[in-house]
């Protein structure tokens, strides 16, 4: 089976682990410790949040602060507009913020949660029977 693991550095592990959660995803303890913690989005997809200095072990480059800058975002694509919703609202509320207002293209609605440590991730609906084919 193909999976992905997406690594982010991140200042407090127990509070990202959190904000994960209220997003929808799941913590697996087989891959998680007191200075990282595996998140389960999928069978596929995995977000590891790792504490910036266990970061700093596995790579020589420096950790941008992303609260500001962006160079990268993620996007999960959900069965609905309101799962949409429910996700981001959720997120709110455990103290992400929603950097622009949603996105609606007509085919596809997009909103953006950024986390604590400014990793930006796209809660997309698209409903295909609505994509013009050109």
């Amino acid at each position: 089976m193909k999976q992905i693991f997406i690594n982010l550095p991140v200042e407090n592990v127990e509070k990202s682990m959190d904000f994960y959660t209220q997003l929808g995803f799941s913590n697996k303890t087989l891959f998680s410790d007191e200075h990282q913690k595996c998140m389960v989005w999928s069978e596929q997809i995995y977000v590891m949040l790792i504490a910036q200095e266990k970061f700093k072990t596995y790579s020589r480059k420096p950790i941008l602060g992303k609260k500001n800058k962006i160079d990268a975002y993620f996007t999960l694509p959900v069965e609905s507009l309101d799962v949409v919703n429910e996700i981001v609202d959720n997120g709110l509320k455990a103290g992400g913020t929603e950097p622009i207002p949603m996105i609606d293209e007509g085919f596809m609605q997009i909103r953006k949660i950024e986390d604590f440590d400014g990793h930006t991730w796209d809660i997309i609906y698209m409903d295909l029977s609505k994509f013009r084919q050109e």
